[in-house]
């Protein structure tokens, strides 16, 4: 457990930070949960618990949790008095990595897909629940992360306060960024390169270093591709990446196969989107907003001069700003 200063907009109270190993329901397989709270915290409710779960590339270690501008995601929240967690689902960040991971990529079928990821969801819910005597929380996913939280929502509305989406997945009629085609191994790998340009795709070219500072992708990049032991030493470095979830996108979301209904869901929804978004295309959240027929009531925001990565850009405060007055309606004050 570590005791830290959260630094950034304004002076805030300590932030506690644990991290964790918790067991899957795969024999050897142990999820990485990260929880931060103020240390004055002492009750904890399901209106005020948050869980963050990543997309199909990065974990969530260094999605949700690196000081951009001086104060992470995770921190902010922590600091209005919110108890937060995020997950690395298997086969990411400080997660373990299934036994195929060590082969060669082309010796397997493609591992973790969504069926596989939702289960590990359910595992962190289960955890925290029963962590903190509480019988609800909110979720955030992004990405990739929206079908597993939705799909777990639709599944389990009475575990759910809210859900938060950040750049919906759902069928698509345009290639996945993630897929470059051919036959798929069990894993892909990618590199600071790769990352970059996939990154950028779509934003203009004057606006490219101020929408992604420099030196917040380099703080972005290292600790992300520290992450995995193997590819760290690699020159240049690389980062495995399961690809269960690129298989997922061909066999379903390009097949026009959805591989959960959003009618199911009757939990208040928050979408969010961004403008120069190349991954999941406007249109996608458009039609995905239609189906929240089921939801007391959904928002879909729209934020302009922002990507796929819009949680690690200049422009994640108006993100952030919308998620703050979703999850707390009525302006309740932190630590109630």
């Amino acid at each position: 457990m570590i005791d830290h200063q959260s630094a950034g907009r304004g002076a805030e109270p300590r932030v506690i930070l644990e991290d964790m190993l918790i067991p899957s329901d795969t024999a050897g397989i142990r999820l990485f949960i990260r929880n931060k709270r103020l240390s004055s915290l002492r009750e904890f409710s399901g209106s005020r618990t948050i869980l963050f779960v990543h997309g199909s590339s990065y974990p969530a270690s260094t999605s949700f949790d690196l000081p951009f501008g001086g104060r992470s995601w995770m921190d902010h929240l922590a600091g209005q008095g919110h108890d937060v967690y995020l997950l690395d689902l298997r086969g990411y960040g400080r997660s373990t990595r299934p036994t195929e991971m060590d082969l060669p990529a082309d010796g397997g079928t493609p591992i973790v897909r969504t069926e596989t990821a939702v289960r590990d969801v359910a595992s962190a819910v289960r955890f925290i629940l029963g962590r903190r005597g509480i019988d609800q929380l909110n979720l955030i996913g992004w990405s990739w992360g929206t079908t597993l939280m939705a799909s777990f929502t639709a599944a389990n509305n009475g575990l759910v306060n809210r859900l938060v989406l950040l750049a919906p997945q759902w069928l698509r009629t345009t290639p996945s960024l993630s897929d470059m085609g051919g036959v798929l191994g069990t894993y892909r790998l990618v590199s600071r390169a790769d990352a970059r340009a996939r990154w950028l795709r779509g934003v203009p070219e004057d606006k490219r270093a101020d929408t992604l500072p420099d030196d917040w992708f380099r703080m972005w990049a290292d600790a992300t591709f520290a992450t995995d032991p193997w590819g760290a030493t690699q020159s240049p470095q690389v980062l495995r990446v399961p690809n269960g979830t690129v298989q997922d996108s061909r066999e379903y979301w390009a097949a026009g196969v959805p591989l959960y209904d959003p009618s199911d869901i009757r939990v208040p929804v928050l979408l969010v989107h961004a403008e120069w978004d190349q991954e999941m295309p406007l249109e996608m959240c458009r039609t995905y907003f239609s189906l929240l027929a089921g939801a007391p009531y959904r928002r879909w925001v729209e934020i302009g001069e922002g990507t796929h990565s819009l949680p690690m850009e200049r422009n994640r405060w108006q993100l952030i700003d919308e998620v703050d007055s979703f999850l707390n309606p009525g302006g309740l004050a932190a630590g109630s």
